[in-house]
């Protein structure tokens, strides 16, 4: 998959199964993960250059993005404006 524009493709970090304290969490309680890394990254825009690349960590919005799968695995789909910050 190759994104397009300023498009950038995330595969979201898998959601907590265990509290700090050890107490597992249900399915239907766990929380929508907010970071991921950059699997591919579009050209971007005419007057605009991209600031992430593929490998980078990410954090974005909690309703970043738009959710895909492809042969099995789920990404996100998002604008580079939807992500956060970079990990370094």
């Amino acid at each position: 998959m190759r994104p397009i524009n300023d498009r950038v493709l995330v595969k979201p970090a898998t959601a907590e199964e265990k509290t700090s304290g050890g107490i597992i969490i249900p399915d239907n309680a766990k929380e929508k993960p907010q970071r991921g890394v950059v699997v591919a990254v579009g050209p971007g825009k005419k007057d605009h250059s991209m600031t992430v690349k593929v490998d980078d960590t990410v954090l974005y919005g909690k309703y970043a993005g738009q959710e895909v799968s492809y042969q099995g695995e789920d990404y996100l789909i998002m604008k580079e404006d939807d992500i956060l910050l970079i990990f370094d």
